[in-house]
């Protein structure tokens, strides 16, 4: 991977790393999915984010192990192209690949859902076309201009999620927004108990909770653009977890303070739903321009990573050379238009079925996140085992190794079965057989 070091540019600061793998984690899954979760759990949501995040701070840190020794585009992928071999190397970057295309078109299939709040006339798939457009020019730009518009998309999130829960604890203590009257905390508690539907809608729960969290490795595709890598991928992997879990966790137990979780509707954002009804529109539609950019900002990170798996699959081999081509500012163009091409399925979908899109490409997302992390999981596995043979230090270093990864693999094995109970997901462990199967023979086609 040589030369993905030599013409892809280091462009990326601290700042833009932090922000990046921030935002990446903080999109539709949290703004607009949360209201489903809520549903399913109540309360013991709190609960669900707490017991994934656990388990997405050991994938990070087995990411960063290996992104810190190599800091590459190609992530993963390459990683698994060298310490497994190259057929897992093809399929973790295909994988990859496949897995933001679809979280793509899941952000996409949304824009026209916040688009409607203020213009209810304008289709759903004319809202995701203009969006796709734009983007995608941000992208074939340079990498600065993709780091400095994720970088302000995610401060926007960052600063509406902190001020809803600055102001939400305002309502809890002090009333404000409900006529001096303290709102306290009982709501978490007295419609059912804290876990109203029992522990198995909440272990349920936790599959949507992984869609949410899905986004937060690209931090190891940032890893070869990042001007320092071995000082910003550590910083910034130590520090998006705990800010996730606080932001996350901080949310919904404050929305689900202010409001009963039974009296939150499936449609729209919570968010925006608390704020109406306590009576400031104003705020609705301020939070609802949030939850626009919180899309706009997945899909600007879904595609930027999807150009650097493209072009590092091309590097190995394992893609069409011309994926490999880079423009003069050093950015994928040729891949990025690929996957933008791909991604195009949504505006027909959205024509045709806007009210399940979401839904259908929540769930191939969430199976295909989920192969992902499991290989990040082994190839860490493989990577220590040859750092150990070749007796050489790592540097940054996964803790409860190899504890961590047997848990973690075990906790997605339970997630993969959950999804096999839930009817509106079961259909993309069908899909992810066929995906595979599809995978390996395109490897032993690419072999001949």
């Amino acid at each position: 991977m040589d030369s993905n070091k030599q013409h892809v540019q280091r462009g990326l600061k601290n700042r833009h790393i932090q922000m990046i793998a921030l935002g990446g984690a903080i999109g539709t899954g949290l703004f607009y999915g949360s209201a489903s979760v809520v549903k399913m759990a109540g309360p013991a949501i709190t609960l669900s984010y707490m017991l994934g995040g656990i388990i997405i701070f050991f994938i990070m840190r087995a990411l960063g192990e290996m992104a810190v020794e190599h800091p590459v585009s190609g992530s993963f992928s390459q990683y698994a192209y060298q310490y497994w071999g190259e057929l897992p190397g093809f399929i973790a970057g295909w994988n990859y690949w496949f897995n933001y295309v679809v979280v793509g078109m899941a952000e996409l299939s949304v824009v026209g859902t916040y688009i409607n709040y203020w213009l209810p006339d304008i289709p759903t798939w004319v809202s995701a076309l203009v969006c796709l457009v734009f983007v995608t020019l941000i992208n074939m730009i340079n990498v600065k201009a993709y780091g400095e518009m994720e970088f302000w998309f995610s401060i926007i999130k960052v600063t509406a999620i902190i001020g809803m829960i600055v102001f939400g604890l305002a309502v809890i203590v002090f009333g404000v927004g409900n006529g001096g009257v303290p709102v306290g905390i009982s709501n978490l508690w007295t419609h059912g108990g804290f876990m109203p539907n029992g522990i198995n809608s909440m272990l349920m729960s936790l599959v949507l909770v992984m869609f949410s969290f899905g986004g937060v490795e690209l931090v190891g595709i940032t890893a070869g653009e990042a001007e320092h890598p071995e000082k910003s991928i550590p910083a910034a992997i130590n520090q998006v977890v705990w800010r996730i879990l606080l932001f996350y966790i901080g949310a919904m137990t404050v929305i689900l303070a202010i409001f009963p979780w039974d009296a939150i509707e499936t449609t729209g954002s919570p968010f925006v739903q608390i704020f109406t009804y306590v009576g400031i529109p104003a705020a609705a539609n301020l939070l609802n321009f949030v939850v626009l950019t919180a899309a706009l900002s997945a899909y600007n990170s879904a595609l930027y990573s999807n150009g650097r798996m493209l072009y590092g699959l091309a590097v190995q081999g394992n893609a069409p050379k011309f994926l490999g081509k880079l423009n003069q500012a050093g950015i994928p163009i040729n891949a990025v238009l690929v996957s933008t091409g791909i991604t195009l399925f949504t505006v027909l979908l959205s024509y045709l079925n806007p009210e399940k899109v979401f839904l259908y490409f929540m769930a191939l997302a969430t199976i295909s996140i989920i192969i992902n992390w499991a290989f990040i999981v082994f190839v860490q596995l493989k990577f220590r085992k040859h750092k150990e043979q070749t007796n050489k230090a790592v540097i940054f270093k996964m803790p409860l190794y190899p504890l961590a990864n047997y848990i973690s693999l075990a906790f997605l094995a339970v997630i993969v079965m959950i999804m096999a109970l839930m009817p509106d997901m079961r259909y993309s462990l069908y899909v992810a057989p066929i995906w595979l199967l599809c995978l390996y023979i395109g490897y032993k086609l690419k072999a001949k």
